[in-house]
C-alpha cells in the first residue's frame, strides 16, 4: 500500500499544473501538422494532447497519433467533441483549440503564470492574430483585428477543469455562438475570465465571402437558444453589420478606407446570411411575437 500511495501523489502532483489540450478535427491533414508542431515548441512541457475526430478520412487521425496524441471519434458538432476531450483529459486544466491553428511558444506558459498567480481566475482569453491566401482574405483579417481586446467578441479557450465542468462545458443544443455562450454564463455567474498577451495564429485558408454566408445562415438557424438566453447579446453579435467595436475604432477605419469597404462588403454577404437563417428558423418572427404580446 506504501508504494501504491506513493504512486498516486506522484502522478497526482504531476497532474496539478497540466494543461490537456483538446482538439477538434474533421478531414484536418493539412493544418493539424502545423499546430501539433507549434505545440512541440511551447516552452512550457507539461501537457497532454488529444485529438477528437469527426470520422474524418483524410488520414488526420494517423497524423494525430503520429505526433503522440491520444485520438478519439466523436460527433456530431464541435461542443461535443470539446466536451468528450474534457471528459478524457487528465489535467487540472483544459485548452481547447480548433485544427487550423497554431499557437505562439509563451502560450501555454503565460496562461499557467496567470492562473497559478491568481487562483480567482477561471479562464482566459487569448488573442488571435488571422491569416490566410486570396482576395477576400485580407478583408477578413482586417476585420479580426478589430476584436482584439473586445471582451463581448473575443472568448476564452483556457479553463480551469473545475470551472468547465461546474458550468457542464459547451451546450451542445448550440451550434456556432456556443463559444460567447459558456463565459456568458460564467461571467453572469461571477467567474473571473482573465487573458494573456501571446497570440494564437488562425489560419483562415482561402476565405470567401459566399461560403461565410452560407455557414452564417447555417449558425442563425440553430442559435434560437442563445438569443432566448442571452437576449442582451443581440447589439454586439446578432448585428453582424454594424458592430458597436467598429465605431469605437473609428480612426481605424478611416486610415484604411479600402479595407474598410472591403470588410463592410463581407460583413453584407455575412449579415445577409444569418438573417435569412434567423428567418428560416423563425427567430425574427418569434421576436417580433414576442415584442407585440
Amino acid at each position: 500500500m506504501g508504494l501504491y500511495s506513493s504512486m498516486v501523489s506522484f502522478y497526482k502532483s504531476m497532474e496539478k499544473n497540466m494543461i490537456s489540450i483538446t482538439i477538434t478535427s474533421k478531414n484536418e491533414s493539412l493544418h493539424l501538422p502545423r499546430l501539433l508542431k507549434s505545440l512541440k515548441l511551447q516552452t512550457f512541457k507539461d501537457f497532454e494532447t488529444i485529438v477528437v475526430d469527426n470520422a474524418s478520412t483524410d488520414g488526420t487521425k494517423d497524423i494525430a497519433r503520429k505526433f503522440g496524441a491520444r485520438v478519439f471519434d466523436k460527433g456530431p458538432e464541435r461542443s461535443a467533441q470539446r466536451n468528450y476531450g474534457v471528459q478524457v483529459s487528465r489535467g487540472q486544466y483544459i485548452l481547447v483549440l480548433d485544427a487550423d491553428m497554431t499557437l505562439a511558444p509563451g502560450v501555454l506558459a503565460d496562461c499557467i503564470g496567470v492562473v497559478t498567480n491568481d487562483p480567482k481566475v477561471g479562464a482566459l482569453i487569448i488573442p488571435e492574430k488571422s491569416f490566410g491566401i486570396g482576395f477576400w482574405t485580407k478583408y477578413k483579417v482586417f476585420e479580426r483585428e478589430f476584436y482584439v481586446g473586445d471582451k463581448t467578441i473575443e472568448a476564452p479557450r483556457f479553463f480551469k477543469k473545475t470551472t468547465f465542468k461546474k458550468f457542464n462545458g459547451y451546450d451542445t443544443g448550440i451550434t456556432g455562438p456556443e463559444d460567447y455562450d459558456l463565459p456568458l454564463r460564467m461571467r453572469k455567474a461571477g467567474v473571473k475570465i482573465g487573458r494573456i498577451k501571446s497570440y494564437i495564429y488562425h489560419d483562415e485558408g482561402r476565405f470567401s465571402p459566399f461560403k461565410s454566408a452560407k455557414k452564417k445562415y447555417y449558425y442563425a438557424s440553430h442559435s434560437g437558444t442563445f438569443l432566448k438566453r442571452h437576449p442582451e447579446q443581440v447589439l454586439s453579435l446578432g448585428n453582424l453589420i454594424l458592430r458597436p467595436i467598429f465605431f469605437k475604432k473609428w480612426k481605424k477605419m478611416i486610415s484604411h478606407p479600402g479595407l474598410t469597404l472591403g470588410m463592410l462588403i463581407v460583413k453584407i454577404f455575412e449579415g445577409t446570411g444569418a438573417f435569412l437563417g434567423a428567418i428560416n428558423s423563425g427567430i425574427i418572427v418569434t421576436a417580433k411575437h414576442d415584442k407585440n404580446t
